[in-house]
């Protein structure tokens, strides 16, 4: 159900005000800038993204459809996707860590779950040096999940695909992310 603060956004949206566009930014915009840059590492180009995302949502907010979703994970999407293929466009050199699925499935649950339950700030800190050596959707993933605390139905929404794939991406990605903590730490 939407908000009835929502609905009158969305109607001074459709109507291109610019004090709804004003409010748009105030209400989403830090929250996008801190998805867009956990994906986008050099600042000048999440500030470019960042632009396109809000240009994006001003000029196709006819299309946003408020069964589908919330108006924040329908922002969330767009800024995903642009994330994504301006990261394409751009054909970084940056080399990822490449799991082999054998070593990453021999983690067990519990070994994982001891990083990911109630990490200390320790952690904490190598979960975010471990996430650098992910790719941008992996890293992406792991963020709405943990940092943003998005639904798997909302990840799903927002990268086009259905919860049990994004739970099944969630697991192999934690567990990848606790061997690249694993080899930090060696």
């Amino acid at each position: 159900m939407v908000k009835e603060i929502d609905i009158n956004l969305i109607e001074g949206l459709r109507k291109q005000s610019p004090q709804a566009q004003q409010q748009m930014l105030h209400r989403y915009g830090t929250d996008v800038f801190a998805q867009i840059a956990r994906m986008v590492p050099q600042m000048e180009d999440a500030e470019e993204v960042y632009q396109d995302v809000f240009v994006k949502v001003f000029s196709n907010i006819q299309m946003y459809d408020e069964e589908k979703s919330s108006l924040k994970t329908w922002v969330s999407r767009i800024a995903y996707n642009e994330s994504i293929t301006f990261l394409r466009q751009k054909k970084p050199l940056k080399i990822y860590f490449e799991d082999d699925e054998e070593g990453a499935e021999a983690l067990s649950e519990t070994e994982v779950e001891a990083t990911f339950g109630h990490p200390n700030p320790e952690t904490v800190q190598l979960i975010r040096a471990a996430l650098k050596h992910l790719p941008p959707d992996e890293r992406a993933l792991i963020t709405m999940f943990y940092y943003e605390e998005m639904s798997l139905k909302d990840i799903a929404f927002i990268t086009e695909s259905i919860p049990s794939t994004i739970a099944s991406k969630l697991s192999r990605t934690r567990k990848k992310l606790c061997r690249i903590i694993k080899m930090i730490q060696s």
